[in-house]
């Protein structure tokens, strides 16, 4: 069902906003792989509420319990099912709106689907569903990281409309947590940060485009037609919470491109297993499968949902109300965003490499 995702590198998320807790069981992770359990809490730590003045006031550490699947650190190869309770609960700032459509928010759509839903927050529309993933993800990186020095680096390239220049070849995690909006332009990021604070002010909110980059990639990753490994990477950037669109290399740019200008050329590699090429317009990856270059990838995200401001709506009677959301939401979801796009890349990147496995390195 909607809750799962991955074919052998399989994740299960579980749990709602205002629940007692939310968690991930991570099913087909191989055996004998050493995790670093203070890796998995960095990633959380990136992603949890509350960490600076421009993200969700909401008090949670987010604390990682790991029930299953490990000994002394090392994979067993059976499910690993990880855990985080719900501390700061407040369900009476839902309770003016229940039954009331948030505009642009799920809860109308939800309704109408399933015809009931959580009473508070967003169930399981709320981003706090994500850190079954952003766990999960943490063990795809080590994987990656073992098998192929796999790195994944994902930062706020733009907010509302201030754009930042970021030198991609030099690109670091330090560069990208050196402020709270997570954006390695540091000119860039103090305008960031002075915008998102103006419109939380305003009791508005803005989205923007976070950037990611997968350095170190293994060729031959992907398959032809419904599995092109930049379809599913697609479809697990746009399950995130608040995504509305995603490009891959040129990407819509592109199209004002002639062929002769957008066409890779090959050179010689040094590396008989990767392809070289003098440009990346492909984003690293053609026909479906990745050739060895960088991934390059960018995904939009939009403005948050539930505002400070009154708006016009509908309650489940069909009747027009007008509403004010209280409690404690995000001005911009980009900056808490970023280790969730880290997440995301990093599973599909390690399902994809354990089914090229299975099928072409089984015959020698």
């Amino acid at each position: 069902m909607s809750s799962s995702f991955g074919k052998i590198f399989r994740v299960t998320t579980f749990g709602e906003s205002h629940g007692g807790a939310v968690g991930v069981i991570l099913d087909g992770c191989p055996p004998k792989l050493r995790i670093n359990l203070d890796l998995i809490q960095n990633e959380l730590d990136r992603r949890r509420p509350g960490q600076s003045q421009i993200t969700t006031p909401r008090n949670e550490d987010d604390k990682i319990e790991i029930l299953s699947g490990l000994k002394e650190g090392v994979t067993l190869g059976t499910p690993i099912a990880m855990l985080v309770r719900n501390k700061d609960q407040k369900p009476s700032d839902y309770e003016n709106l229940e039954q009331v459509f948030r505009p642009s928010h799920a809860d109308g759509t939800y309704h109408l689907k399933y015809g009931i839903q959580a009473a508070s927050g967003g169930g399981r529309a709320s981003a706090r569903e994500t850190i079954g993933r952003v766990a999960a993800g943490a063990i795809a990186k080590q994987f990656l990281k073992k098998l192929f020095n796999t790195e994944i680096f994902s930062w706020v390239k733009r907010i509302h409309d201030i754009d930042s220049n970021v030198d991609k070849d030099r690109i670091s995690l330090s560069q990208i947590d050196a402020n709270i909006v997570r954006c390695p332009d540091e000119k860039a990021a103090l305008k960031m940060i002075e915008r998102i604070r103006e419109l939380q002010k305003d009791g508005d909110s803005c989205g923007g485009v976070i950037q990611c980059l997968v350095k170190n990639v293994p060729s031959g990753l992907g398959m032809p037609v419904f599995d092109k490994l930049e379809a599913d990477l697609a479809k697990a950037l746009m399950s995130l919470p608040a995504t509305k669109g995603f490009e891959i290399g040129s990407g819509f740019l592109g199209t004002y491109l002639k062929g002769s200008e957008h066409n890779d050329p090959f050179i010689k590699s040094n590396d008989i297993n990767k392809l070289k090429t003098i440009s990346n317009n492909s984003g690293g990856i053609q026909g479906g499968i990745s050739n060895g270059e960088s991934i390059d990838m960018k995904v939009a995200f939009k403005p948050t949902a539930t505002i400070g401001k009154e708006q016009q709506t509908v309650n489940a009677d069909g009747r027009e109300v007008v509403m004010k959301a209280k409690g404690r939401h995000d001005p911009c979801v980009l900056p808490r965003a970023v280790p969730m796009v880290d997440s995301m890349v990093a599973i599909v990147l390690a399902d994809h490499l354990l089914l090229n496995h299975a099928q072409c390195d089984i015959i020698k």
